[in-house]
């Protein structure tokens, strides 16, 4: 009988190893890069859950304020002019920031599913102009996958570093989705504005841009709260909040201004999956904030 001529070299193993446990070269396809630290990828690892590979969406619109006539801020109350999506004549924009965080997102995810991901973790949302005209949305995190035979029916977003993601499933909770409420109010500035405030005093309240940035703030956060329930969310763990207040001239009575104020919250919604922590009956909607590790 004749004998199968040895090969050169040592024999490969399994699990990217030879068999007298020397590592072997891993494949372009199996090496995986990611946007954690090195105590991120430590409490990943520690929850059950392994790194796949960074992840990446984009989306490029145009923004403007389409479907806004006249002086909006001119006919309001001293709230300021409602900022719903679906009826206020800013609407058309606040759909328009809503659907341009929402694509870009959506095509990180398409990424995560097609690396056969079970979620990303520690997403970053970034704004900028495009140099040829227009913003730019990108969405950038890592995906990783479940060491277990429970996998979720879609890929989850969170904004949450590794460390915090691993303390909400060590506390019984997943993350569902990354949520976001959008608000925009405006507000003529005129005499009504500052009435009763003598700016030679010092020291006073204006009443009118309180009111102003105040309403805009409990919109964004009731759209939130909104945003988090569809996702079926029990909670939100809230990442920030941004306030922008805009100065422009306003073109319907010259000489004077209009001011903006645009406020953005972004957080992940979280689901109990311990059932037996629940308790009977509905519970509120909870909006909370987790303690940073430094």
């Amino acid at each position: 009988m004749t004998q199968e001529p040895k090969a050169h070299g040592r024999e490969a193993g399994p699990a990217g190893a030879h068999r007298d446990g020397s590592a072997r070269p891993r494949q372009a396809g199996d090496t995986w890069n990611s946007g954690l630290s090195a105590g991120e990828l430590a409490a990943i690892e520690d929850a059950g859950f392994e790194p796949v590979g960074q992840v990446l969406g984009t989306a490029v619109h145009t923004i403007g304020y389409s479907g806004v006539r006249g002086c909006p801020g001119a006919w309001t109350d001293d709230a300021g002019a409602p900022s719903s999506p679906w009826s206020s004549s800013f609407a058309p924009l606040v759909r328009t920031l809503y659907a341009a965080r929402r694509l870009a997102l959506s095509r990180a995810v398409a990424e995560c599913a097609a690396r056969t991901g079970d979620g990303i973790v520690g997403v970053r949302l970034r704004i900028a102009d495009f140099p040829a005209g227009g913003v730019e949305f990108t969405v950038l995190g890592t995906a990783v996958r479940a060491r277990s035979r429970i996998r979720p029916r879609r890929p989850f977003t969170s904004h949450l570093s590794g460390q915090d993601f691993a303390k909400l499933i060590r506390a019984g909770w997943v993350p569902a989705g990354l949520a976001f409420g959008i608000a925009l109010a405006t507000r003529h500035d005129d005499w009504r504005t500052s009435r009763g405030v003598s700016w030679t005093a010092g020291n006073q309240e204006v009443d009118g841009y309180t009111r102003l940035v105040g309403h805009v703030r409990r919109e964004a956060r009731n759209q939130l709260a909104l945003d988090a329930a569809e996702q079926g969310g029990d909670g939100v763990v809230v990442d920030g909040m941004e306030l922008e207040v805009r100065e422009r001239e306003c073109t319907t009575y010259g000489d004077t201004r209009d001011l903006d104020a645009e406020a953005v919250f972004v957080g992940t919604s979280v689901v109990r999956f311990d059932r037996s922590r629940r308790t009977t009956g509905p519970r509120p909607l909870t909006i909370m904030r987790l303690e940073r590790e430094h």
